[in-house]
C-alpha cells in the first residue's frame, strides 16, 4: 500500500522531496509504530547534519559568479589557444571549454545553460548545424558529475559516508577518459561532416588570450589543487572559489558589479534550498527503507541472478539509465544508494568509490534522454532548437557514455588508481 501511495504522489507530480517526506509519513501512520513517528522529525532534520553538504551552495554561488563575472569567455578564449586550430575547431573549443566548467561548477543543468548561451549562437555562425552545436554543451554537462567538484560526488560521499575529497579524487580519471572519447567522437563528426578548419590565434591574440583567461583558470586550480594536495576540504575549497570568483569578476575583469549580489545570492539560496531539502525528505525516506530492511531483500534477490561483479554493475546500469529518465538524478543517486551500496559492497565486494563513479555517470545521462530529459529543454530553451533534434545529435556522445561505463564497470582500476 505504501508503494501504491508513492507511485501515485509521483505520477501527480508533486514535487520529489514531499513525495519522500509524505510516502515515509504514510508509512509511520499504517504502521501504527509511535517509535517511528516520534523520531520522524529528528531523521528529518539529521539526514542533512553534515559538513560536507555546505559545499553544494558554496559551488553553487562560485559558478553563479564565475558566469556574472564575465569568467566564462575568458575560459572560453583560453580554449582557443589549446584547441582552436583542429578542424571543427569550435567543436573541440566547445568541449575544453565545458571541462574547465565542469572543473568549476559541479552541476550539469547549470553548466548546460551558460555554456548554450555562450557557445551555441558563435557555432552557427561559423556554419556548424545548431543542434550538433547544442549537442556537443549538452554532452559536456556529462562531465560534471564525474570532474571534479560535482554536487552529486558530495552527496553521494555524504550517503556513503565517505570521505568527499577522495570521492572527487576518484573522479578524475574516468573524466579524462570519457573526455578523450568525446574528442574522438568530434574529430570522426568533423572529418564526415567537413565542417571548417580552425584557425589558431594569431601571436598577439593568443598572448592577450593567456593573459586574460590566466585569472579565470587559477579557480579550478584553487578547488582540485586544494583538495588533491589536502590543503583544503571540499568545502573550504569551494569558500576559496566563491571568493575568487568575485575578487576577479569585480576588480580583474570588471564585469561584476556588488548591485548584482542580491540577485545572485537570491538565486543560490533559491537552488541550493531546494536540493537541501530534498535530501532532509530523503533522509527520512532512507531511514524506513532500512528499517523495513528492503536492501536485504534487494540483495538476496540479486544474489539469485549473478555472482559476478560485473554483470552486476551492469545491472546496475541498466537499471539506473531508466531511473534516470523520469527522476531526476539527485533524488534518484538518494533513492537508490541506500539500497544498492550495501549489496555492491557486502556481496560483490566493489568499492564505494567506483560504484559512485559509475552511479553519478548513469544517472546524468537520464539528463539528457527522454522522456523527461530536463538538460534537452535546458539546452532547447536557451537556443531555440527542438529537444529531439538535439537528442539526436548527442546519440554518438551518449554511445561514447555507455563505453566509457562499461569499461569504468569491468576495471575497477580506472576510478581507484590515484586513491
Amino acid at each position: 500500500m505504501t508503494f501504491v501511495f508513492f507511485l501515485v504522489l509521483l505520477f501527480c507530480a508533486v514535487p520529489i522531496a514531499l513525495v519522500l517526506a509524505l510516502t515515509a509519513l504514510w508509512y509511520i501512520v499504517t504502521s501504527d509504530n509511535t517509535v517511528l513517528f516520534s523520531s520522524y522529525p529528528q531523521q528529518l532534520f539529521g539526514a542533512i547534519e553534515s559538513y560536507g553538504l555546505l559545499a553544494i551552495p558554496l559551488f553553487m554561488l562560485a559558478g553563479e559568479l564565475m558566469n556574472e563575472g564575465g569568467l566564462t569567455s575568458r575560459l572560453i578564449n583560453l580554449a582557443r589557444i589549446l584547441v582552436g586550430g583542429f578542424r571543427g575547431g569550435l567543436a573541440y573549443i566547445n568541449l575544453v571549454a565545458n571541462m574547465m566548467m565542469a572543473a568549476i561548477m559541479g552541476s550539469a543543468a547549470s553548466q548546460i545553460a551558460i555554456m548554450s548561451r555562450a557557445m551555441v549562437p558563435a557555432m552557427e555562425k561559423e556554419g556548424y548545424s545548431g543542434s550538433y552545436a547544442a549537442a556537443i554543451t549538452a554532452a559536456g554537462g556529462l562531465l560534471s558529475p564525474i570532474i571534479p567538484p560535482s554536487m552529486l560526488f558530495v552527496l553521494f560521499g555524504v550517503l556513503a559516508q565517505i570521505p568527499i575529497a577522495e570521492m572527487f579524487i576518484a573522479g578524475i580519471v574516468p573524466g579524462l577518459l570519457m573526455s578523450g572519447l568525446f574528442f574522438i567522437v568530434i574529430a570522426v563528426i568533423g572529418l564526415v561532416q567537413q565542417y571548417p578548419a580552425g584557425q589558431w590565434p594569431g601571436r598577439r591574440q593568443m598572448k592577450s588570450y593567456l593573459l586574460m583567461g590566466i585569472p579565470a583558470g587559477l579557480i579550478p586550480m584553487v578547488i582540485i589543487g586544494g583538495i588533491l594536495t589536502g590543503l583544503a576540504t571540499p568545502t573550504e575549497s569551494a569558500a576559496l572559489a566563491s571568493l575568487a570568483a568575485l575578487l576577479i569578476g569585480k576588480y580583474v575583469y570588471k564585469d561584476l558589479k556588488f548591485s548584482h549580489l542580491p540577485e545572485i545570492l537570491k538565486r543560490t539560496a533559491l537552488n541550493s534550498g531546494m536540493v537541501i531539502m530534498l535530501i532532509s525528505a530523503a533522509g527520512v525516506f532512507g531511514w524506513v527503507i532500512v528499517y523495513e530492511q528492503i536492501p536485504q531483500a534487494a540483495a538476496a534477490w540479486i544474489a539469485q541472478q549473478t555472482t559476478d561483479p560485473f554483470v552486476f554493475m551492469l545491472m546496475v546500469v541498466g537499471v539506473l539509465i531508466l531511473v534516470g529518465m523520469v527522476i531526476d538524478g539527485i533524488a534518484a543517486l538518494i533513492l537508490v544508494v541506500p539500497i544498492l551500496l550495501p549489496i555492491a559492497q557486502q556481496q560483490f565486494d566493489i568499492s564505494a568509490y567506483q560504484f559512485g563513479v559509475v552511479v553519478c555517470l548513469t544517472l546524468v545521462m537520464g539528463l539528457l534522454t527522454p522522456p523527461v530529459g530536463a538538460g534537452l529543454f535546458i539546452g532547447s530553451s536557451m537556443t531555440g532548437i527542438p529537444p529531439m533534434k538535439i537528442f539526436r545529435s548527442l546519440l554518438p556522445f551518449l554511445l561514447a557514455t555507455l563505453v566509457t561505463l562499461i569499461l569504468l564497470s569491468a576495471f575497477p582500476q580506472l576510478s581507484l588508481m590515484l586513491l
